[in-house]
């Protein structure tokens, strides 16, 4: 039995690999690659124009598509230009639209010949300064045509005035509209020789400041006298006189809501501008003539020069129509002359 061997018994002890393994390995790279995707697009993001991040948000838009499948796209090659063809003759186009401006294309503004045509067709095209001038005309007319209206009615409706109605001739120039107070062969707004201005002319007067009170356009005064010559005492004559009555009318209209700086100018032309041509020593000739200017003259705007062609803008605000006249009441105000 001396042959007998002792027995040896090898225990091995299994592990997971430990830090031998090399599955982790490819985890990280994975991580890695993340990371630097990521960085990347952080630089992209970082180094690009408005222009270029929306053109690259519609070229994956799934509403655009590419001319030519077998185009291809380079994307942040450093220039300007976001998307350009490296394959021959192909390309890819994608139609950008530009901030404000509807144009597609390249993002120069400029569109095609068709998409041209098709803006006029819609309306879109300058209007030159005779169109202006002529829709600022008509509508001027009409605001004019309806305070002619308005004076008209009112003192039709006025019992005590009803009888002045041949008295106020109210027509439109090419200076505006003009409202004359005229005399007649029984019925004269003033005293003889004098400024002072009766009631009832003062109340027709009145009626007329409440027409023009609230419009922005400025008026001008100007008084007139038939050829009956007038010495006054201390020689005053037919052109003092007109001033004079001009300027009673002035302030008639002040006194009764109009905006003294709105007045223009106050002149006296004695007779030298008759209203019967035929016969100056008429007495319609003597009156009181009042115009409300116009904002637009013939040839131009206010301004005077209009030749270049008008751009539209904003539309502009509607002029506002003229307020109600309500009839002076039983209390007259106090002498103008």
């Amino acid at each position: 039995m001396a042959d007998e061997r002792p027995i040896i018994i090898k225990r091995v002890k299994k592990t997971g690999g430990g830090h031998h393994g090399g599955a982790w390995k490819v985890a990280y790279a994975d991580f890695v690659t993340a990371m630097m995707a990521f960085f990347l697009l952080l630089w992209l993001l970082g180094n690009t124009t408005d222009e270029q991040k929306k053109a690259i948000g519609n070229y994956f838009s799934p509403t655009l598509s590419a001319s030519d499948a077998a185009s291809t796209v380079a994307i942040m090659d450093g220039q300007a230009q976001v998307m350009e063809t490296t394959s021959g003759s192909s390309s890819a186009e994608v139609d950008v639209e530009e901030d404000g401006t509807g144009a597609t294309g390249d993002g120069t503004g400029e569109g095609t010949e068709d998409e041209q045509a098709a803006a006029a067709n819609q309306g879109e095209k300058p209007i030159d300064a005779k169109e202006a001038e002529a829709a600022l005309k008509a509508e001027e007319q009409k605001k004019f045509e309806e305070v002619k209206q308005q004076i008209q009615q009112v003192i039709a409706a006025s019992p005590d005035l009803s009888g002045l109605q041949d008295n106020l001739k109210v027509d439109q120039t090419p200076e505006g509209l003009r409202i004359q107070l005229l005399d007649k062969e029984k019925e004269s707004m003033f005293s003889s020789g004098s400024a002072n201005m009766d009631e009832k002319s003062r109340r027709l007067l009145g009626l007329v400041a409440q027409a023009v009170k609230n419009l922005p356009n400025k008026l001008a005064i100007s008084g007139h006298t038939d050829s009956t010559p007038y010495v006054g005492a201390d020689g005053r004559s037919n052109w003092e006189l007109s001033s004079d009555r001009a300027n009673a009318a002035r302030r008639v209209l002040v006194e009764n809501g109009v905006d003294a700086t709105h007045v223009r100018n106050v002149v006296g032309r004695a007779d030298t501008d008759p209203f019967v041509k035929e016969n100056p020593a008429d007495p319609q000739n003597r009156r009181i003539s009042i115009t409300l200017l116009s904002d637009v003259r013939e040839g131009g705007a206010a301004t005077g020069a209009a030749t270049a062609p008008v751009t539209p803008a904003a539309p502009a605000a509607p002029v506002e129509a003229p307020q109600e006249i309500v009839p002076p009441s039983g209390t007259e105000p106090g002498s103008g002359g």
